[in-house]
């Protein structure tokens, strides 16, 4: 019985493990597409004569 337990729990453990990577490899294809517009769309017109950024830190 102990094993059969043990089986099953390695499987929801790898289950959901494999479902929080697919969650994270979203999140971080949404993160890429916000930079890579950022990066876009930053304005041109900053002091000095330099490209200004889009965040702030």
């Amino acid at each position: 019985m102990v094993p059969l337990l043990l089986v099953l729990l390695l499987a929801l453990l790898l289950f959901g493990a494999g479902f929080a990577i697919k969650i994270l490899w979203w999140v971080a294809v949404a993160v890429l597409v916000l930079w890579l517009l950022g990066f876009v769309m930053r304005s041109t017109t900053a002091g000095g004569g330099r490209r200004g950024r889009w965040y702030r830190w």
